[in-house]
């Protein structure tokens, strides 16, 4: 239930729970003060009765000396009254009054007949007034007064029941809520607040599994959401900062080789002491170590742009086949340098969107792969084909069949040359930075990123890259590419 209908619903409780519970306490004692008051009304007529006969004699309406209503007031006591009257309105007696008293009042005839016959009640007192006759003549009138004691009693004992109940009614709702705003608010609010301040001093958080459905409970699952999202980006930074300190440490160690040839051949040709062909060899050798160390810049440029999300790649819709044919052409005469049988064909249509300068550096990358690992002599396939077209000839058979179903609604180009397999344990960690054999390290062969590099353009294009090994056949590199429709 949601903090605000569960306000309101405690708010009606409150005020309308002390309400009902008060009208229930008030009804019920009022039930039994009607039961209480009968049965009181009973014992009364029946007192009032029994004292008829005694009362009813008619020579205790004549003016008699004291004496003579001894007998009467042996009948009161400080509960029970007894009044005596003439029939012209004269008091002859009074259970509260001397007989000289008494002399000395009369009462109005209209007043003292009205209500004859009839038990009169009052808060305080039950009373009844009867006419005495005689030879069928009123001779007198008797007033019986009865006082109710027993019932002011139990009305203040009630009324004090009733304040004693309702306070201990309201002070269980009050407790009760209080236990309730505790538990629906105070608590979770406290739980938030303790998890909010753990994971600012970076103490680890558990994420709730069971949350309320209310506004707290949302913020905390808003809470929970923030704190993944941000313990992510520290990872991420952690990663990179670690990505950072290894490419750094990479470079150092990559970059050492070529440094020191460089010096050595340098001042080798300083000396004075070489013929003009060893200086040709040596200038040679000092140009292709000045164009891996460029080229370990330029990836380093490319790969630091890929990873901060700043390289601009501008996308442009080319012909399948057209593109295709350029992409994949330009690796003979490397390949005749090296004595390595290439072989190039390719099967595609369609239409792509795609960024050429980096699918170039891409294929180039690729290729530049499979021609440092193809010894002279081997062979060296490269090749592309569109989603309706068959796959070469030439494919592995041992990769073949999962090739075809990662290729499923895209185009690949494939690099695939004889040689030996890359270890499993390269496999699984070949695409990250500066990831490469030790055979190549500083002797001009890759950067280290250039695979890297390759998988996030390949993903900025939609698409994938992978890498196949089987021993006793070689390696195969695959891009797959969704063709643009229209």
């Amino acid at each position: 239930m949601k903090i605000r209908s569960w306000l309101m619903i405690s708010y009606f409780l409150v005020m309308v729970l002390p309400i009902a519970a008060l009208y229930g306490i008030y009804v019920s004692l009022s039930n039994y003060d009607q039961k209480q008051s009968f049965m009181e009304y009973v014992d009364v007529s029946q007192l009032f009765s029994q004292l008829a006969p005694k009362l009813a004699e008619a020579s205790l309406y004549q003016t008699n000396p004291p004496a003579d209503y001894e007998p009467v007031n042996q009948l009161t006591d400080e509960s029970l009254q007894v009044t005596l009257y003439r029939h012209d309105g004269l008091k002859l007696y009074s259970s509260l009054e001397t007989p000289e008293q008494s002399y000395f009042f009369s009462a109005e005839p209209d007043q003292l007949y009205q209500g004859l016959n009839e038990i009169q009640m009052n808060h305080r007192t039950y009373s009844l007034k009867k006419p005495v006759f005689q030879d069928g003549s009123v001779v007198g009138i008797y007033e019986i007064v009865k006082g109710r004691e027993e019932w002011l009693q139990g009305v203040n004992e009630r009324t004090s029941s009733l304040f004693i109940i309702f306070s201990g009614i309201f002070l269980i709702i009050y407790v009760v809520v209080i236990i309730l705003l505790h538990r629906k608010l105070n608590r979770p609010l406290e739980k938030l607040r303790l998890k909010m301040n753990a994971f600012a001093q970076g103490h680890p958080v558990e994420t709730e599994s069971k949350r309320s459905g209310d506004e707290i409970g949302e913020l905390m699952a808003h809470f929970d959401e923030m704190r993944l999202q941000i313990d992510s980006a520290r990872k991420e930074l952690l990663k990179q900062q670690q990505e950072k300190e290894f490419i750094v440490a990479s470079l150092s160690h990559d970059l050492k080789t070529p440094l020191t040839v460089i010096q050595a051949y340098t001042e080798a040709l300083d000396g004075g002491k070489l013929s003009p062909e060893e200086r040709g060899e040596y200038k040679a050798v000092l140009f292709d170590k000045l164009h891996y160390m460029k080229q370990m810049l330029d990836d380093l440029v490319m790969y630091n742009a890929l990873s901060s999300a700043r390289l601009n790649m501008e996308f442009v819709q080319v012909d399948g086949e057209e593109f295709f044919d350029m992409l994949l052409s330009g690796y003979e005469e490397a390949a005749a340098a090296k004595g390595i049988n290439l072989t190039v064909e390719q099967a595609v249509s369609g239409t792509y969107s795609v960024d050429v300068k980096q699918m170039i550096r891409v294929a180039d990358n690729l290729a530049g792969n499979a021609l440092r690992h193809t010894d002279a002599g081997a062979k060296l396939w490269i090749g592309a084909a569109s989603e309706n077209k068959h796959l070469p000839e030439w494919v592995f058979p041992a990769i073949k069949e999962e090739l075809e179903l990662w290729r499923q609604n895209g185009t690949v180009f494939m690099f695939q040359n004889e040689g030996e397999a890359v270890p499993e344990a390269w496999l699984e960690r070949i695409f990250e930075p500066f990831v490469q054999g030790e055979d190549t390290r500083g002797k001009g062969g890759s950067s280290g990123l250039g695979l890297n590099i390759s998988k996030m353009i390949m993903e900025l294009h939609g698409g994938e890259i992978r890498i196949w090994s089987k021993e006793g056949y070689g390696t195969l590199a695959a891009c797959r590419l969704e063709e643009r429709n229209g």
